[in-house]
């Protein structure tokens, strides 16, 4: 049984996600490449008593070359 479980574990750390940053409008703003994702979040966060809790960059996935 010691074989079986060694595998599953195994494959259990390979498949982990890389996590992408949670972002706020001011970094948004001054962002160079601007996404879809982070204009409508910016264009959500215009309005009068708006409030938000970010948007996740793709611009800060670990491993990616700035």
């Amino acid at each position: 049984m010691s074989k079986v479980n060694k595998k599953k574990k195994a494959a259990a750390i390979e498949h982990k996600r890389a996590q992408m940053k949670i972002v706020t409008s001011e970094t948004c703003v001054v962002c160079k490449s601007q996404c879809k994702r982070g204009l409508s979040y910016l264009e959500k966060m215009s309005l009068p008593g708006a409030v938000g809790t970010g948007v996740p960059c793709v611009l800060t996935l670990p491993g990616r070359k700035a």
